[in-house]
């Protein structure tokens, strides 16, 4: 009956034409690097349609929105696993503590293509060796409470790009704030992703110039800078709060791609089970629902989460994240 919610919700949104919202700044699309930072990290997000700025906190906010880093109570760990199109691995792993200065947390998550073949005019099956593409980053993050209402938060991350003999550094940073109400939970969010420097691959390979004899020329591109307006609301809960249903909005607005909206619905039962599904209005490529389930448990004394997330691309197949949190507040025992 419950689930039966979610879907009254979503079916709408399903005949909802890219058209109605104008593809502006669709013509950028493809001018960033770093693009695997736009990855969602969290299995929760992903299964909600990535609406992640106002999700509850829990050490995977250093990698969604730092500000709701705030309201933990005790250090809490994260980490997730992403299985990717072509054999694509993206592993993250996090620990979030609160200080009496405020929530520090470090971050770290890489991304792995696995081996590819080296391909030239002449041999375009293969050479027989292999390269490889990593990518990897390590983050900072800071979160402090202003008012009961109020929380800002900042993540500063430094990221290393690996493809073959070429290489890059950069640093990007993420700044987040939170407000939060008394009416319905309703919660407002703003956020700015992966701003910083431009991004230039240096290192030098031995060409194919069989039939061209132009110079390799190494470009710099901006990193994947988006800006996101969101909010949450729990629209219904039941009158012993064992079941709630949590609804998610969210804008963003990259710099390398169109305008999309991001749609989330979680119902909870007993905050023991999790029912999660959303759906992304103008994002290309990605026309279908995405879904996902969370259960809680416990390991020892302290709960832990494990979610799992599903969203199939249209061209790229089915994506697949499992992720775990645990808090080790002594308020959650």
């Amino acid at each position: 009956m419950r689930f039966s919610i979610l879907l009254v919700f979503l079916i709408p949104c399903l005949g909802l034409h890219a058209q109605i919202f104008p593809e502006l700044g669709a013509q950028r699309a493809g001018i960033s690097a770093l693009t695997f930072l736009n990855l969602d990290l969290s299995p929760r997000s992903a299964a909600l349609a990535g609406a992640n700025i106002c999700l509850s906190s829990d050490a995977f906010g250093a990698a969604l929105n730092p500000a709701t880093l705030s309201d933990l109570k005790g250090i809490s760990v994260a980490a997730s696993h992403t299985f990717w199109a072509a054999d694509i691995d993206y592993s993250f792993l996090s620990v979030a503590k609160p200080t009496s200065a405020g929530v520090f947390a470090i971050s770290l998550s890489g991304l792995n293509s696995g081996p590819m073949p080296v391909r030239t005019t002449f041999q375009p099956e293969g050479t027989g060796e292999n390269f490889y593409a990593y990518y990897l980053t390590t983050g900072l993050s800071y979160a402090n409470r202003l008012t009961d209402q109020f929380s800002w938060g900042t993540n500063v991350r430094y990221v290393r790009e690996q493809l073959a003999e070429f290489r890059a550094n950069t640093v990007v940073v993420d700044l987040g704030f939170l407000y939060n109400t008394d009416f319905k939970d309703l919660t407002f969010a703003v956020a700015i992703k992966n701003f910083g420097g431009n991004s230039t691959l240096k290192g030098s390979v031995e060409l194919d110039t069989a039939f061209s004899n132009k110079p390799l020329n190494l470009e710099s591109y901006p990193a994947p800078t988006v800006f996101q307006l969101g909010l949450s609301m729990v629209p219904w809960k039941n009158a012993d709060e064992s079941q709630t249903l949590t609804a998610m909005l969210q804008l963003n607005h990259p710099n390398d791609n169109s305008e999309n909206i991001r749609l989330g619905l979680e119902y909870a039962y007993k905050n023991l089970l999790f029912l999660r599904a959303g759906y992304k209005v103008n994002v290309k490529d990605q026309p279908f629902p995405t879904a996902g389930v969370g259960v809680r448990m416990r390991l020892g004394a302290f709960p832990f989460r494990f979610d799992y997330a599903f969203d199939q691309l249209q061209y790229l197949g089915t994506i697949h994240r499992v992720g775990l949190n645990i808090d080790f507040s002594s308020e959650t025992r």
